[in-house]
């Protein structure tokens, strides 16, 4: 996938270096505005998502992924409306399927859906039935895409760079999404 052209977050495969510095150059500024309070020039950075809207369907509980896109929509002005567990406490539960769920939520107009799922490739699913960008906040055994970028930027402000550098990858590697 070409970054110019990004529409949905997927996979972290998606990006390239060049991507990333300048995402990651970005994520500096916003993170220097949050580290000194300054919420005004936060708020002025990112005058283009005021008033847009996010959506964020997690059928897997979640506390730092949810709070961590939840937090950042709410400084950058965005509105946001949220579910935890959407598999026990949506129409799921009565057997409606996950692309009906994105038909229907489109219909109401977010700018954005953040979507954790238990089932690997969900996400993948979701953005094809989707008129929205869909961004993979983590999908069953398959990819967490934010979690790989928030890695790799952690590397780079420890290390002041990501090439030439061992990374050891520790844990359940057969069932953990982010070493994807």
């Amino acid at each position: 996938m070409e970054n110019s052209a990004l529409r949905h977050v997927i996979e972290a495969q998606q990006f390239d270096l060049d991507f990333m510095e300048r995402m990651f150059e970005e994520a500096d500024k916003l993170r220097r505005q949050v580290e000194s309070r300054n919420c005004s020039d936060i708020l002025n950075t990112s005058r283009e998502l005021q008033g847009k809207g996010m959506f964020a369907l997690f059928y897997e509980p979640s506390t730092r992924t949810r709070f961590s896109f939840v937090d950042a929509a709410q400084r950058l002005g965005m509105r946001v409306c949220w579910t935890e567990n959407a598999k026990e406490f949506s129409s799921a539960i009565k057997g409606e399927t996950l692309e009906d769920t994105i038909r229907v939520l489109c219909e109401y107009f977010p700018d954005v859906i953040v979507m954790r799922h238990h089932e690997t490739g969900a996400a993948e699913r979701a953005a094809k039935v989707s008129s929205v960008p869909i961004i993979n906040a983590g999908d069953g055994k398959g990819q967490h895409p934010t979690q790989a970028l928030l890695d790799i930027y952690t590397i780079k402000q420890c290390l002041g760079r990501v090439d030439d550098i061992t990374v050891m990858m520790v844990g359940d590697l057969a069932n953990g999404r982010t070493v994807r």
